[in-house]
């Protein structure tokens, strides 16, 4: 789907008084003080230690700033090199050598925990201060699975410097809720640092800088206040940085998951779906009690991919998801003005074939399609029925096909459960997630896993003891 016409609906930044800050003391400049700054191209990295270096000279002390670059504007890894010390002729050297840096301002954690950044901490001099923010790697186009590393990340953070000395903070999730956008984000660690007393310049120099740089000066200008306003009193900052709509946090309890899922059954069809799900869930459950009382790692998976086979995204779920009004709201929240919708579809039923690939071409629809969805939403009773004309084609017959042999699987599987073939269960319960896409996308997934499946069923009729732990499990 494609919005056309309208703008982004932008928000009206937070205004915050920033005239009654007590100042922190300084760090000292007996010697030159040096500050890593990381992050990446395109947000503002290079800016910061423009601000410092100009701060610093409005005050009569030295600096020397260096940038490397190097595919910034490709999104690439930022560093600057920012050194200020008392008096211009102290500072010899630009770049900050190994264990010299006093302060890593690390804007994305993922850079700032590379080899170049952690090679200019020491543990007995450095501290730090983490974005934490979660932007993803170019490993997430190769690997399906992949996740972001966030505690390792800050493990090797804190042991580079010790946990005394270093502070992580979501500041791009604040700042842009405070802000309205993204960019805001580095004046703002710059003024969580400063009220910390990491930065060896004034407030006033740094506003005055601001000013001069004549970029977004308010916008600047607040962003940083706001920093040292989340020094000070982190509760009013959150409270003041709270979103409109909560994120729903994740189920992690089999409690929790199965009553999740539930509802998203009953919604998906009906309850007498929702109750077929528990009952799988329940007898898995069981059995795993049986033969390991201290684990849940089976259950679980059963039930992340039960519901994820039940409720397969077919053209009754499409309707209902951009039906049911969570659509038409954040639509609303993100764009204003008069916006035309158009919709990128290959329905089975009237898609061309490429004569090359031989796959379903899409085709664009007009806001009209609203209305068909809204007509076609009514109807998901007639899923996998014989009135279902969309349930013929080879897709959803194989995807209906799936939910009977995993339920096959699961009940043979818990028959001859042991706790030395435990391990190996869960990881037969969980291959469903691997299923992914659609069309072809989603049949070349399939193919994948059978063949995994084949793997582990001849590994569980010749059990090792293993770990029983489950991906789901092993990430809480």
């Amino acid at each position: 789907m494609t919005v056309h016409g309208g703008k982004l609906r932008q928000p009206h930044p937070k205004i915050l008084d920033a005239t009654n800050f007590p100042e922190p003391a300084q760090p000292s400049l007996d010697r030159p003080y040096n500050i890593v700054v990381t992050g990446v191209g395109g947000t503002g990295i290079v800016t910061i230690g423009a601000l410092l270096g100009m701060a610093a000279h409005l005050e009569g002390k030295g600096c020397s700033v260096m940038d490397m670059a190097g595919l910034a504007q490709k999104g690439g890894a930022v560093f600057s090199h920012v050194r200020l010390s008392a008096k211009p002729d102290d500072i010899f050297a630009t770049r900050i050598a190994a264990g010299n840096a006093d302060l890593l301002l690390g804007c994305d954690i993922v850079v700032s925990a590379s080899f170049d950044a952690l090679a200019k901490l020491d543990a007995g001099r450095s501290k730090a201060l983490i974005n934490t923010h979660e932007i993803a790697t170019g490993d997430f186009t190769q690997n399906a699975n992949w996740e972001f590393p966030a505690s390792q990340l800050q493990d090797i953070l804190t042991k580079a410097v010790g946990s005394s000395a270093i502070e992580f903070i979501d500041a791009t999730k604040i700042a842009t809720a405070l802000m309205g956008d993204s960019i805001a984000t580095n004046l703002f660690m710059l003024g969580f640092a400063y009220q910390r007393g990491l930065i060896p310049v004034g407030a006033a120099a740094i506003d005055q800088a601001i000013k001069l740089n004549a970029v977004a000066v308010e916008s600047n200008r607040q962003s940083f206040a706001w920093g040292r306003q989340a020094a000070l009193d982190p509760a009013s900052v959150a409270a003041a940085s709270k979103p409109l709509h909560e994120e729903t946090p994740i189920p992690q309890t089999l409690a929790e998951i199965v009553a999740h899922r539930r509802r998203h059954l009953t919604d998906y069809q009906d309850a007498a779906l929702a109750a077929r799900y528990q009952r799988l869930v329940d007898q898995a459950q069981a059995a795993e009690q049986t033969v390991l009382p201290s684990s849940d790692a089976l259950a679980k998976a059963v039930a992340w991919s039960y519901a994820k086979l039940l409720s397969y995204k077919d053209e009754y779920e499409v309707a209902r998801l951009y039906t049911d009004g969570t659509f038409a709201q954040e639509l609303k929240d993100r764009f204003e003005g008069d916006v035309e919708l158009r919709f990128h579809l290959a329905p089975p039923l009237m898609a061309k074939r490429d004569p090359i690939t031989g796959h379903l071409k899409k085709q664009e629809f007009g806001p009209r399609m609203l209305w068909a969805f809204h007509f076609l939403a009514k109807f998901k009773k007639l899923r996998g029925t014989a009135l279902d004309i969309f349930g013929r084609s080879d897709e959803r017959r194989a995807e209906r096909q799936l939910i009977v042999d995993y339920e096959k699987l699961i009940v043979a599987l818990l028959d001859k459960l042991t706790a030395d073939n435990l391990g190996t269960a869960v990881a037969l319960a969980e291959l469903p997630e691997q299923i992914r896409g659609y069309g072809h996308v989603k049949e070349a997934a399939m193919a994948r896993a059978l063949t995994q499946q084949a793997a582990l069923l001849a590994k569980f009729q010749t059990p090792q003891p293993a770990p029983v732990a489950g991906r789901h499990q092993a990430a809480e």
